[in-house]
């Protein structure tokens, strides 16, 4: 079976830019294992978006962590704008604390425009959350404590990933990005 079309885009981008470039080193375990649930949203409508969320944030939580470490909440249809997302974003973070889920998931942001807060738009150090389409990475926390307990250094990768995009530069990126999107 084929898979959507933003799952192709989205497992393009992590093979080839997450894990290609190296900005997440606990990328390619789960990866490689089959470990990442991918939930496609096609809604376009804030509340239908919110229950979609909620509805692959209960699935993620009940399987089991040995085969879903992981998981990416895509949402190719709706939240073109990036303030469009982040209003959401924060939308889903309340509800994860209303749920008493925080310590249990955490919530990161990946889209196509993100930009962060007081960056130049064009800085090469959004991609280190630019994405094929709008998305939301649920984590287990307990996992990502492992993780990082076996991973020397952690609080350096932010920076190295900042270098490394600008090594590469706003052309390449764009490139990269723009390739993920052709799948």
């Amino acid at each position: 079976m084929t898979p959507h079309p933003a799952i192709a885009q989205t497992q393009h981008w992590v093979e080839n830019t997450v894990i290609g470039l190296g900005l997440c080193p606990f990328a390619a375990k789960p990866v490689a294992t089959g470990r990442v649930a991918y939930f496609v949203c096609d809604a376009t409508a804030t509340d239908d978006i919110y229950r979609c969320f909620v509805q692959a944030l209960e699935r993620f939580l009940l399987a089991d962590p040995a085969k879903q470490e992981t998981a990416l909440v895509l949402v190719p249809e709706g939240l073109a704008t990036f303030t469009a997302y982040l209003e959401m974003l924060a939308w889903l973070e309340d509800a994860i604390a209303s749920a008493d889920l925080a310590g249990v998931v955490q919530l990161a942001s990946f889209h196509p425009d993100y930009c962060f807060d007081g960056a130049d738009m064009e800085d090469p150090a959004n991609y280190t959350n630019r994405s094929p389409v709008p998305m939301f990475h649920l984590i287990r926390e307990e996992l990502l404590e492992q993780a990082l307990a076996d991973f020397p250094l952690v609080e350096q990768i932010p920076a190295q990933n900042v270098e490394r995009l600008r090594a590469l530069g706003i052309e390449r990126l764009r490139a990269r990005l723009a390739d993920a999107c052709h799948r």
